[in-house]
């Protein structure tokens, strides 16, 4: 390891040299308080960025003990630690001068979602912090300009990481309610299966967001009040007393007009699943964390997928209990969904109409009458909901306005009127009486196999130099293979798309060998995640990708996506 002087020596060597003598300053380098790491060089100064971090020792940190002792603890810390270093880093982006991204000086932008990324990680047996950034080290055309380098490493960043990263200089009282509210979301979430719930929707929480490109809480937005029949009240171990409404397991419908909060409702039960920050208006939004959002995705490729419960005696003949096509239909794309969400664990469904097939969802009692059952290969799953939730212990939880068929089967109907929840069970269930009930089938549907061995692809093995591009939310591209995920509504950051694109290719080199299934493979991604870091993923020495950690039901459904996927 070097000195800083020895860094600032060889930088005044290679000023106004060509831009590849940068390469030169690959290493590390020790400055007070803390190690400067040079992971990545960039290329030339419009290609991405140089990959920088800082390795900071628990010691010179000196952040106590207790507040990264537990995981959800840790996560929260490191969260905020990071959203200090950008803020911090936002004031001295650009003011080196120089061309392309000279001056650059950016890390994870961090959204409402507090999620555990490889941008800032902070080691629990000793409290070592490692942040990683990204800095366009200086240049003019293609020429170094090492004197502006030398304010970035010099003055900006060393002031970042004293100013975010010690403990002494941090608002300690703000990092202890951060914490304190990551072990009260931690708690709620522990305790909706004991209360027999499947999600909590704390009263004063702000559902609005401030407009269809912003995540932040609408102003003046209406504050939650639970209706008393669904109120359940708790005591966290920091906030003390919390009410609001309890969502119970079962089969739960979310009426009303249109415009008046039905969907804003699901979206904010969807992304529950993640912890939020202070301020957001859903940081006591708590659902269980393996609810999946369910809807029809027309186009989707589907593999080996048992949905015979849904759909079977096709008129072509085509076997629906190991489906396979290229160009899925709303209904088949939803039925697929459903067994890939039960093959991922999840114990909740979301589902909006709005998102959903419409011959998948329901059949009237008239459609019925007129066309016989024997007749319709699709069996909807308003007639398969109770038979989720008795033998599968899936709940769900669907938004309609405009069918009234689920009221018979309903356990609990919510109406929003204006953003103000009402229970009007008593009411629906009463006025149903009046309409015929739809028939259900009398036996139980044969229960999905979902033993999907993956076959190994030869191109992946020993080959180092596989290409990797992350589109936003939308999709990862491997090689020439892109995955399309726009429609899995839950994931929350495009860090989360770049890591399941490692998770894919992790997979494809070390665990796919044509004789485990894909339950085994997640199951050892999540153990890689886990018991050794998501930073493994990469398999990298020395510059590692910005991730952040998927859940398991998006990894699930990113194999589910990935055409090149070959089943044996």
């Amino acid at each position: 390891m070097q000195s800083e002087a020895e860094l600032r020596s060889l930088l005044s060597r290679i000023d106004h040299r060509g831009y590849p003598a940068y390469k030169d300053t690959k290493g590390q380098y020790r400055f007070p308080g803390y190690v400067l790491s040079i992971d990545h060089v960039q290329g030339d100064p419009f290609a991405s960025p140089s990959k920088v971090s800082v390795l900071v020792s628990g010691k010179t940190a000196g952040f106590p003990q207790e507040l990264y002792c537990g995981k959800c603890q840790r996560i929260a810390l490191q969260d905020e630690l990071l959203r200090q270093f950008g803020r911090r880093a936002e004031r001295f982006a650009f003011k080196a001068k120089g061309s392309g991204k000279s001056g650059l000086i950016s890390v994870s932008r961090c959204g409402q979602e507090v999620l555990e990324r490889t941008a800032c990680q902070i080691q629990p047996e000793n409290g070592n912090i490692l942040l990683r950034m990204e800095i366009g080290f200086p240049a003019n055309g293609r020429t170094i300009n090492a004197r502006e380098l030398e304010k970035i490493l010099f003055d900006f960043v060393p002031e970042c990481v004293k100013a975010s990263l010690f403990y002494k200089n941090l608002d300690a009282k703000r990092l202890r309610r951060i914490v304190d509210l990551a072990e009260d979301q931690e708690y709620i979430r522990k305790e909706l299966p004991k209360l027999g719930l499947c999600a909590f929707v704390a009263n004063g929480s702000v559902l609005p967001r401030e407009s269809g490109i912003s995540s932040r809480p609408m102003r003046d937005g209406i504050a939650f009040q639970s209706p008393k029949e669904q109120e359940v009240t708790l005591e966290l171990p920091h906030k003390g007393k919390i009410t609001g409404m309890g969502i119970r397991k079962g089969i739960t419908l979310i009426v009303g007009g249109g415009y008046h909060g039905k969907s804003t409702l699901l979206k904010a039960l969807e992304l529950g699943v993640y912890n939020h920050i202070t301020g957001d208006g859903r940081e006591y939004v708590i659902t269980d964390a393996t609810a999946v959002k369910l809807r029809a995705e027309d186009g989707r490729s589907i593999q080996k997928t048992d949905i015979s419960m849904f759909i079977n005696d096709l008129p072509n003949g085509k076997d629906t209990t190991s489906f396979c096509t290229e160009d899925a239909s709303g209904s088949t794309s939803q039925a697929a969904n459903v067994i890939e969400g039960i093959e991922a664990g999840t114990s909740l469904f979301l589902i909006d109409e709005d998102t959903s097939a419409t011959n998948f969802m329901i059949r009237d009692e008239l459609m019925q009458r007129v066309i016989h059952r024997e007749m319709e290969p699709i069996t909807p799953f308003i007639e398969r909901i109770r038979e989720l939730y008795e033998n599968y212990g899936i709940s769900t939880v669907i938004v309609a306005g405009s069918s009234g068929a689920y009221f018979h089967i309903a356990d609990s109907i919510i109406q929003m009127d204006r953003y103000v929840p009402k229970d009007i069970t008593v009411l629906a269930k009463k006025e149903a009486e009046n309409f015929p009930q739809i028939s259900v089938p009398e036996q139980p549907a044969e229960k999905p196999t979902y033993d999907r061995v993956p076959r190994p692809d030869k191109a992946f093995r020993g080959n180092d130099r596989i290409k990797m591009k992350t589109m936003g939310k939308e999709s990862v591209m491997i090689n020439r293979d892109t995955i399309d995920l726009r429609y899995l509504e839950q994931i929350a950051d495009s860090e989360q798309v770049t890591a399941l694109g490692y998770c894919v290719r992790y997979a494809q080199k070390h665990l796919i060998n044509g004789k485990k299934n894909l339950i085994q493979i997640v199951d050892e991604l999540e153990e890689v995640m886990q018991n050794k870091s998501l930073a493994e993923l990469c398999e990298s020495t020395s510059s590692v990708s910005c991730m952040a950690v998927p859940r398991r039901q998006e990894i699930f459904a990113c194999f589910d996506r990935y055409r090149a996927l070959r089943l044996v």
